[in-house]
């Protein structure tokens, strides 16, 4: 696998760049959501697509509402960039309710986003921001697991998804494996257990898991409160390296540096958690 290494993308003039599509939520601080997955896209040198499902009023500090796309105008989005464009992967973010995931879990089988020997699907089951405000009715987590999951080629949860969508407190590596059992146990074919959350421990660990075998990802810890969005910027930069061909294992070890980068240079922002800053980039 190829991946730019320094400039935004290794491009000749006219040539078309992998296209990847985020079906998420608006960050009105730009922090996260699709703001945060086009910036990843782009940064990784992929034409970002998005079907956005809810727009949220946020800043630094927390949400403090939002408010839901109608379910077909959702499915609409993906329908109508799959059929002119054409998706070579794509990533779902906060998906708000239970209609809007039956929407883009049908839409998804339509177009062939998912499942086996479709495009390659990153499923990051959002639930609630990093402040805790809930970004997911709860009626929708059973639809999550019934209805997204056997779509997914890989699901991302952190550790407080991992707690509502398996019921397991994730503490050290025993119970991640567990996790990442019964998350591949409920249909994707991949799962990877972030360890970002699990901040007693001096290094983040995350725990991919096929059925078969688990694979371990670890980095230092970076020592920052400004990692707003970075949940987001690790789904996306996955899903960029599998719209390039990527192996799952080899997208997760590009996001794990991908993401460890932009919190390394996370910036301060408003009076709350600032940013990753894929922008490092560009440096």
């Amino acid at each position: 696998m190829t991946l730019p290494s320094s400039a935004p993308g290794q491009l000749e003039p006219g040539q078309t760049p992998p296209k990847v599509l985020t079906i998420a939520g608006s960050d009105s601080g730009g922090g996260a959501g699709i703001q945060a997955d086009l910036r990843t896209f782009a940064l990784a040198g992929c034409h970002g697509m998005t079907a956005v499902t809810a727009v949220t009023v946020q800043n630094t500090l927390g949400v403090s509402g939002f408010h839901e796309v109608p379910p077909e105008t959702v499915a609409a989005q993906i329908r109508v960039v799959a059929s002119d464009i054409g998706v070579q992967a794509a990533k779902t973010g906060m998906l708000a309710s239970a209609p809007i995931v039956s929407a883009v879990a049908a839409a998804c089988a339509e177009v062939g986003i998912g499942g086996d020997g479709g495009v390659p699907f990153v499923v990051d089951p959002v639930c609630a921001s990093m402040h805790g405000d809930p970004l997911l009715k709860p009626e929708a987590l059973d639809v999550i697991r019934a209805e997204i999951f056997p779509l997914a080629t890989v699901v991302t949860p952190n550790l407080d998804e991992v707690r509502l969508l398996v019921g397991i407190e994730v503490t050290d590596r025993p119970s991640a494996e567990e996790a990442a059992r019964r998350l591949v146990g409920l249909g994707a074919r991949w799962a990877l257990v972030t360890g970002g959350h699990l901040r007693s421990a001096p290094e983040s660990v995350d725990i991919l898991y096929d059925g078969r075998s688990f694979f371990e990802f670890a980095k230092p810890r970076i020592p920052t409160g400004n990692d707003h969005g970075g949940g987001d910027t690790l789904a996306s930069s996955m899903t960029c390296a599998l719209a390039r061909g990527a192996s799952v294992p080899e997208a997760v070890a590009f996001a794990k540096d991908w993401v460890t980068e932009s919190l390394r240079w996370s910036y301060n922002l408003g009076a709350g958690h600032g940013p990753v800053n894929p922008l490092w980039r560009l440096g």
